[in-house]
């Protein structure tokens, strides 16, 4: 059983989604199929639109008499979230990468990853330009994106610096196999602050140990 099955809101809830992946249904063929009530899918349904795991694309016509049937399918957007494919795949690109370039080329590949990043965050706040903002609020900026792709950021201020400081990294993994995956989340941090940014993350030594995020912005930049 995959983990969404055990862990998206209990094991009708998951597969719902399992049939749901399979193709668009109603909520009468999904209670048909899984020996609920209509009821019950519904609330489950609800449930699982407000989190935007589902939605309602289109209505079902039967050319008969009464209200078109609500076809329910998984959102586009929540369908990378419910496979488990990503990070052993991403791990794989890293050592055939290793093995291919040198570690200048390394770095200006992950650089560039940062780069593309930030220009991804951009786009998707609309691609327009960021209107003028302090050093402050840039770095703030910085930490929310941080924080929404999983990096638990705290901002510290000292006298001569703004502290990124995580309390969890969004790439621990990858950054086992390959540290310099760093340079990808240094240049994001960068694009978004407009300053350069000087990185200071902690790596345990010890196999699986803990990763965390760390940037420090100087107020003079």
């Amino acid at each position: 059983m995959r983990w969404w099955e055990r862990s998206v809101g209990g094991r009708v809830r998951g597969r719902i989604i399992a049939l749901l992946r399979r193709g668009e249904r109603t909520v009468e063929e999904l209670a048909r199929s899984l020996g609920v009530t209509d009821n019950a899918v519904r609330a489950h349904l609800t449930s699982l639109e407000r989190d935007g795991v589902v939605h309602q694309p289109r209505q079902r016509h039967t050319g008969g008499v009464g209200k078109p049937a609500a076809l329910y399918s998984i959102t586009p957007s929540a369908e990378p979230l419910l496979s488990t494919a990503y990070a052993p795949v991403l791990l794989a690109l890293l050592a055939a990468l290793e093995q291919r370039l040198s570690d200048a080329e390394l770095d200006a590949v992950f650089r560039d990853v940062g780069r593309r990043l930030s220009s991804d965050a951009e786009a998707a706040a609309g691609g327009k330009k960021r209107p003028a903002k302090s050093l402050e609020s840039r770095v703030n900026d910085a930490a929310r994106l941080l924080t929404g792709l999983g990096g638990e950021i705290d901002v510290e201020r000292t006298a001569d610096s703004f502290i990124l400081r995580g309390h969890a990294c969004p790439l621990s993994d990858a950054v086992r196999a390959q540290p310099r995956v760093c340079h990808a989340v240094t240049q994001l941090v960068s694009e978004t602050a407009g300053v350069m940014v000087k990185q200071c993350c902690v790596r345990s030594d010890e196999a699986g140990g803990p990763v965390r995020c760390c940037f420090e912005v100087k107020r003079s930049a």
